[in-house]
């Protein structure tokens, strides 16, 4: 088994990636946490397939909540509801509330973890590629609200994630291509290693690996910008024009992954419009061998209009996350103004 421990301000959160460690779950859950009762919340996707298998681990008492898969379930109204099923089971602050799913459950029970009780405590277990390598660790949760995504959130360190590669194989093949942006982005702003392990035609023998290098970069980057004011923003390549992106789409037309394969295309474009070497077509290659999309399918006057809402813009400027040479993002700050005129390129 491999583990990474990440230092936060908020909290130590202990990182354990192993192959079918979801069957033992529970005994990594109580070698970290004390707890009378637990409540796992788990998506309508998930719950046919793990749920009965991490219930089953506990000789507590378990209580659930099983939300609806998708993106639109990502709001302050499912928030409530896991309040209130908290409140019916008798959570207390000493008990555990559990995230067993992908990227979406992650954030929703992430965010009532954070602010029930003013804090109970959590385990991520996370059961897609995209949310193994990112989503589940470093301490950030949050809803959308209709005005972008993200909006509503708290910073706030699962005690554990228990990362099982061996779940990825009942994802869909579009889930699976969704994780591999993020897996991507890892390789464009850190570690081009990445790049050439996924560019393998055997890459899948070497997830965990890959799950370990990305999960490694995200520990290193958050400790030292636990609250996102300074380095942990290069972890939001692709993601400024995605976001604006799966806004304009409602959350539905694209996949969070989609959105950001789309995006970084759209920011190496930029990069190269501010004098960098252009990298779109290194980076277009790798993102459709994985069946992603790399074009923007919205007219870009809609997108930059999409953009100023977001909550990267800074009173007249909006980070942007270029990457000028593979393995290596900086931080570049762009006034709305030329921002509107290099859309142009994108």
């Amino acid at each position: 088994m491999q583990q990474l421990t990440l230092n936060g301000t908020s909290g130590v959160s202990d990182i354990y990636i192993e192959s079918g460690l979801l069957a033992h779950a529970a005994t990594h859950c109580l070698a970290h946490f004390a707890p009378s009762r637990v409540h796992i919340v788990t998506d309508s996707h998930v719950a046919p397939l793990y749920l009965d298998t991490l219930r089953a681990q506990f000789t507590m008492p378990v209580s659930v909540t099983v939300i609806p898969a998708g993106e639109e379930q990502k709001r302050l109204s499912t928030v409530e509801t896991l309040y209130h099923d908290f409140l019916a089971a008798g959570m207390t602050r000493k008990d555990l509330v559990i995230a067993l799913g992908g990227g979406v459950t992650g954030d929703i029970t992430g965010f009532a973890a954070a602010t029930f009780l003013r804090g109970i405590s959590l385990c991520q277990i996370p059961t897609t590629l995209l949310a193994q390598v990112d989503s589940s660790v470093g301490g950030k949760t949050g809803v959308d609200l209709p005005e972008g995504k993200n909006l509503v959130g708290a910073f706030y360190q699962p005690r554990l994630v228990l990362i099982d590669p061996s779940v990825l194989s009942t994802l869909p093949p579009q889930t699976l291509c969704d994780g591999m942006a993020e897996v991507i982005k890892y390789g464009c702003i850190a570690n081009p290693t990445i790049l050439d392990l996924v560019r393998a035609p055997d890459y899948r023998s070497h997830l965990q690996h890959i799950i370990y290098e990305c999960v490694k970069i995200k520990r290193d980057v958050v400790a030292v910008d636990e609250h996102d004011t300074g380095l942990r923003q290069i972890l939001n390549f692709g993601h400024t024009i995605g976001h604006a992106a799966e806004k304009l789409g409602n959350y539905t037309a694209l996949t969070h992954g989609q959105a950001v394969a789309i995006g970084m295309v759209a920011a190496m474009k930029l990069a190269a419009a501010t004098g960098a070497p252009d990298l779109t077509d290194t980076l277009t290659e790798i993102l459709v061998q994985h069946h992603l999309p790399t074009a923007l399918p919205y007219d870009r006057e809609d997108i930059y209009h999409a953009l100023l809402s977001d909550k990267k813009n800074f009173g007249g400027t909006m980070n942007f996350i270029l990457v000028r040479t593979l393995g290596k993002a900086e931080i570049k700050p762009i006034p709305v103004e030329q921002l509107h005129e290099l859309m142009q390129v994108l």
